[in-house]
């Protein structure tokens, strides 16, 4: 089971995106349940992510119309929430470098 870092965040960009809350509440409560051991196994079941580098995974959420940035450590079981935003917004940041910062 993974530790996600921290919830609350993920509360606040429900509040801020309504229309992605549903969709990130589905996924926080599928990936607190997985067991990953590494991007590969990970990549299976969310074909859609990708790994940009610093332990950095991208997830496409409500299709490609969000982008929700984690770093991801598979040793730890720790997933730590970096940005959430519209796809937009998303083209607009250095994915691999963005340090998490509340707006």
């Amino acid at each position: 089971m993974f530790n996600i870092i921290t919830r609350k965040t993920l509360l606040e960009y429900c509040k801020r995106y309504p229309d992605a809350a549903v969709a990130l509440q589905v996924w926080y409560h599928e990936l607190v349940k997985c067991e990953f051991k590494n991007f590969n196994e990970l990549k299976k079941v969310y074909s859609n992510a990708s790994l940009v580098g610093d332990d950095r995974v991208v997830f496409n959420i409500i299709g490609n119309k969000y982008r929700l940035v984690v770093r991801i450590s598979f040793e730890y079981k720790a997933i730590q929430i970096k940005w959430f935003g519209t796809h937009a917004e998303y083209d607009k940041i250095d994915v691999s470098i963005i340090p998490y910062k509340k707006k």
